[in-house]
């Protein structure tokens, strides 16, 4: 005998809680927070609302939900909602186990069949969620009175599996109405039809915080039946969001090799770490982990197109290569009304900032002064995103109070790799100017540092 959907994923929630195994594959930041609260859930058998701004990975947890399911389903063949061979619900089902009995035709459902999912828009209407009459069977000669008229909806043809529907509040507060049933009395009730459809089905949702969206809000009797509500949030900490850039950054495939320094990588996920505590931003609508992909991957396309010009093998990102990010960014981040007009220069307050808080995270030097001073009147060094390696080498030759600390940056292989050292030298360049021992001079892509006196 089947068992309720709900049961089946509390016992192989229960089962890879008791095994020490991962709940859901793929996401990460979540294991002290989010997923104890949906474990809970899961063993309790509720269905769940998760409420995030966008970017939070909402889908991605629901659909790694289908993990949960076993494997394979039996169902009655030709059953268009998956009827259970020993209790049929359709009026399909129940005809053709009542005529062919143990001769009935079996089929076996892929656990990944069993998931169904919607994106709210207003204009989803209930024959799109629950069914309507299909006209087509009717002109073929059904009455409207006939079960086996209906066209059933994506509710019902997950059944005995999960649904989810994508930022709830979007749906009309009529047609969230229609889903009250499915939530208790777990049945849908189709019009014109004295039909009642006892459904198997684990609803999930998700949903941006009612503060923020105002296309729509959840009827306080939908939100009511769901059992569990839990909070997503954004990577607490920069390592979290440099691990979660790493795994879902797409990079260009090009024959150049790519290789980026920590300290960069740390440099774009503190940037969108420090948009998410920005006052010139609307926090609101949320800062998504999207835009540190996005801007990773503009990082290393620009460096990849250095490495293209000037013939190089190997691609390094530079701190000249950040000013990329300003296409990548502009896009993902919301700027106030009062800062209308002037995302660029938020955009460099923020890249300026994280580069600062890596520098001092990661950089000591013990003679700073001694570097300073090496920098005379006549001393100028140009760095660009258009510039080969071998001009940052030239610079190391004529300063060489730069060389210890740029290849304390660059790493051990620092010997074997031009553009690493260049890359360290660039950002060591920064770094003192940032902490105001050195003037830039900037213009796009190019900048001059030179002494402060």
């Amino acid at each position: 005998m089947s068992i309720p959907v709900a049961e089946e994923l509390r016992r192989n929630a229960a089962a890879r809680v008791a095994a020490g195994e991962p709940m859901v594959a793929g996401v990460l930041g979540f294991e002290d927070t989010v997923i104890p609260q949906l474990e809970n859930a899961l063993l309790a058998g509720h269905d769940v609302i998760l409420l995030g701004e966008r970017g939070q990975a909402k889908t991605r947890l629901i659909r790694s939900l289908v993990g949960l399911l076993n494997e394979w389903l039996p169902i009655v063949g030709g059953s268009e909602i998956n009827d259970d061979p020993y209790n049929p619900t359709s009026r399909f089902a129940r005809l053709r186990v009542a005529d062919e009995g143990d001769e009935t035709p079996v089929e076996w459902l892929h656990r990944s069949e069993r998931y169904g999912e919607k994106l709210a828009t207003p204009d989803t209407s209930i024959a799109d969620l629950i069914g309507e009459v299909d006209p087509i069977k009717v002109a073929e000669g059904r009455y409207l009175s006939d079960e086996l008229a209906l066209h059933y909806g994506l509710v019902p043809r997950v059944n005995r599996g999960i649904f989810a529907v994508n930022e709830l509040p979007d749906l009309a507060e009529r047609i969230q109405v229609g889903l009250l049933n499915v939530l208790e009395e777990r049945d849908v009730q189709i019009r014109g039809h004295r039909i009642r459809l006892p459904l198997d089905i684990v609803l999930v949702a998700t949903a941006n915080p009612e503060d923020y969206t105002n296309r729509g809000r959840i009827i306080t009797p939908l939100k009511d039946r769901f059992g569990a509500q839990i909070r997503t949030h954004y990577p607490l900490d920069t390592a979290t969001e440099v691990t979660i850039m790493e795994a879902e950054a797409q990079l260009p495939e090009s024959g150049v090799q790519v290789t980026v320094p920590e300290y960069l990588k740390e440099v774009v996920a503190e940037m969108t770490q420090l948009a998410r505590r920005s006052p010139h931003l609307n926090q609101r609508s949320g800062v998504s982990v999207r835009l540190t992909i996005a801007n990773y991957e503009t990082l290393v396309a620009n460096a990849v197109r250095r490495a293209l010009r000037t013939g190089e093998p190997v691609a390094v990102p530079r701190v000249s290569d950040l000013s990329s990010m300003l296409s990548s960014t502009q896009g993902k981040i919301e700027v106030e009304a009062l800062e209308e007009g002037q995302e660029d220069q938020v955009v460099a307050q923020l890249v300026a900032a994280a580069v600062l808080s890596v520098f001092r995270r990661r950089v000591t030097l013990e003679d700073p002064s001694a570097i300073v001073a090496a920098f005379g009147d006549e001393i100028v060094v140009h760095a660009g995103d258009d510039l080969p390696s071998a001009t940052y080498l030239a610079v190391l030759a004529e300063l060489p109070e730069l060389e210890a600390p740029t290849r304390a940056l660059a790493g051990p292989d620092a010997s074997e790799s031009p553009a690493l050292m260049a890359a360290a030298l660039e950002f060591l360049l920064e770094g003192l100017h940032l902490t105001k021992r050195l003037n830039k001079d900037a213009s796009g892509f190019r900048a001059l540092y030179r002494s402060r006196r």
